[in-house]
């Protein structure tokens, strides 16, 4: 096993100030970035067709990849390769682009074919109305749980300041990696959505590690963060490296959902490590020592 060594940080170099700034500036620049993105596109995330409905067709041709989509009317929305199965591919169109049986006749008209097999191996549809349904399904379910844990963190520690910094710190958990998913041109989709799902539980688990420590456990400020730290950045970073190993196998065997639930969790993951451990730190600091001023 690789011995990881976490680092002893003198908070003591600087205040409370100094250590939000990044954070907050961080979580304005993604509210910043999902708020253009609704003002440009009439949502604050590119969305799936586990959302906005749509057909995914499988197909087996030997037109080259960069010739398929002129071949349809509208165009697909994505073409994706599969793994290990020459000249063959997942074309994916959105609810408006056509019905699934126009699209198919399309395909076997326009398409070269690989030998005597057909053209299309596949294809499936979500309404646009299912899809609406969905969407309206999963954002309870990550708003309930994002509730759950507010609610779980206020019973818990029973006082304002230490409380509204594990909430904060989940929120923009969740906040920064969807601003991301815009900019990488990752879909909001029903396995994305687990992945924000994960990002609240390991947000309130290190969260509530390091304030336990510091407010339960005996020892003063810096000791009792320094030993929060070791094990919460251990945790925290080891769920990284595992995330990204993931997200490059499923990018380099183009595993395409794997690939992006794996960035999803390293971008959430990542700006847990700096939220909990310059924000929520430099709060809890000023709740309980009153912080270090210059």
């Amino acid at each position: 096993m690789v011995d990881f060594e976490v680092p002893d940080v003198d908070y003591t170099r600087y205040t409370n100030r100094q250590l939000m700034a990044i954070p907050v500036v961080v979580l304005a620049i993604a509210l910043a970035v999902l708020a253009g993105w609704y003002v440009t596109t009439g949502a604050p995330v590119n969305q799936g067709i586990d959302f906005t409905g749509g057909t995914e067709m499988t197909v087996q041709t030997d037109t080259p990849r960069g010739d398929i989509a002129e071949q349809f009317d509208p165009a697909p929305a994505s073409i994706q390769s599969v793994t290990d199965q020459q000249n063959r591919y997942i074309l994916t169109f959105q609810a408006t682009d056509g019905s699934g049986t126009d699209l198919t006749e399309q395909a076997q008209e326009n398409l070269e074919p690989v030998g005597d097999s057909d053209v299309v191996l596949s294809f499936q549809q979500v309404s646009a109305g299912f899809g609406a349904s969905t969407q309206r399904t999963a954002l309870f379910g990550l708003g309930l749980a994002f509730v759950g844990m507010s609610i779980l963190a206020f019973v818990l520690f029973r006082t304002f300041v230490p409380s509204l910094g594990i909430v904060l710190s989940a929120f923009s958990d969740m906040v920064v990696p969807l601003a991301l998913m815009n900019v990488f041109g990752i879909e909001l989709s029903l396995g994305t959505v687990a992945a924000l799902l994960m990002l609240i539980g390991y947000s309130v688990d290190s969260d509530i590690l390091l304030t336990n420590h510091i407010l339960r456990r005996s020892g003063e400020f810096y000791e009792s963060t320094y030993r929060a730290m070791r094990t919460g950045v251990t945790m925290t970073v080891t769920s990284l490296a595992a995330m990204a190993v993931m997200a490059i196998v499923a990018f380099v065997f183009r595993i395409d959902l794997l690939a992006s639930i794996g960035l999803v969790l390293v971008f959430g993951l990542a700006t847990d490590l700096m939220n909990t451990y310059m924000f929520n730190v430099s709060l809890l600091r000023w709740y309980k020592i009153g912080g270090v001023e210059p």
